[in-house]
């Protein structure tokens, strides 16, 4: 496909013709001159779905380390060598108190991550309880927690759960050279269980891994079939300990994530596109460009990971001519 059609193809943009497989590599091979073109055609997506507002999240490590699975970018993988804390059940005096904090600060959404594939019904239904009581505030939350049985599900739902995250994080054919202890259709298969229950879902990709752009491409059309509401693109930040430590991240210019970023827009328009781990690596002092495209971020850090505070991040949404969402207390 020549730059000219793909170039007509942005400047008249039309959302009843998805992006071919082919038409979306030709977005990420996208030459300099016509970025222009992409990050219009992606400003102008976002807008009419999402407006100004940039939709901030509040990420808590629940359960951390000591996990079965051996995915080769994370910290908290049984192969890992990486230096955390690790704990089965993080204190109350944490958990509620980053949940006031997200009611405080008028921030989007309450994210809590549990390390592990499985659950005994037990620590669900403790989670359940946890999850009642972070519920009085009106809080919205995600979780983001392996897999579940449909019981299990069901206790969250009932407890009043509002999404649960579970992220491709790559391609079908790329998916075993990151992880081998459990497949990609397991995760596919949990989404839809999921779905069938009435969860919102969240679900992406870590970017930089090794991955072709056929595999970031194969990865957003399986997202485009599933149509999540939060797409979140993590940009790989190689951890000592893991097995992806010494990956050369060259490639990742920001350039590129932004084409990634904008890609993930077109594909997937009316979903909440989160630029999420990499964020203040990758696009430091980018914001306002950034904000054209993606409509969703974390602020205060990652899962095992530090990140920018929640008053600089609100000032750097505000600098950047955006508003930050308050969603927990407005509805």
């Amino acid at each position: 496909m020549s730059n000219r059609s793909i170039h007509t193809l942005l400047k008249n943009w039309d959302e009843e013709c998805p992006l071919t497989r082919e038409e979306a590599v030709e977005v990420l091979n996208l030459p300099e001159e016509e970025m222009d073109s992409l990050m219009e055609c992606a400003y102008a997506l976002r807008t009419k779905y999402k407006g100004k507002k940039v939709s901030v999240q509040l990420l808590t490590n629940v359960r951390s380390g000591n996990c079965t699975q051996n995915c080769a970018y994370c910290a908290q993988s049984k192969d890992s060598q990486a230096e955390i804390e690790k704990y089965k059940r993080v204190s109350d005096e944490k958990l509620y108190g980053d949940n006031d904090l997200v009611d405080e600060k008028h921030l989007a959404r309450h994210c809590i991550g549990l390390s592990g594939i499985g659950f005994s019904d037990e620590e669900i239904e403790d989670l359940a309880d946890r999850i009642r009581e972070m519920k009085k505030k009106d809080t919205q939350i995600c979780c983001s927690i392996g897999f579940l049985t449909e019981k299990q599900a069901r206790i969250l739902k009932d407890a009043g759960l509002d999404r649960i995250n579970h992220n491709l994080n790559s391609s079908r054919s790329f998916y075993p050279e990151i992880c081998t202890t459990h497949t990609y259709d397991q995760r596919v298969n949990n989404i839809k269980m999921l779905q069938s229950l009435g969860f919102e879902i969240c679900s992406g990709g870590i970017v930089g891994m090794g991955e072709s752009k056929e595999d970031i491409v194969d990865m957003l059309m399986d997202l485009r079939e599933i149509n999540p509401e939060s797409v979140p693109i993590n940009f790989l930040l190689p951890i000592p300990g893991t097995k992806l430590a010494d990956r050369d991240i060259s490639e990742l210019t920001p350039d590129y994530c932004m084409k990634v970023l904008c890609l993930a827009r077109l594909m997937v328009p009316k979903s909440d596109i989160r630029c999420a781990a990499g964020r203040e690596v990758y696009f430091k002092g980018m914001e306002p460009e950034l904000f054209k495209v993606v409509d969703s971020i974390f602020a205060s850090g990652y899962l095992t990971a530090g990140g920018q505070g929640i008053d600089d991040t609100m000032k750097m949404i505000k600098d950047a001519g955006f508003d930050g969402e308050i969603e927990s207390t407005d509805h």
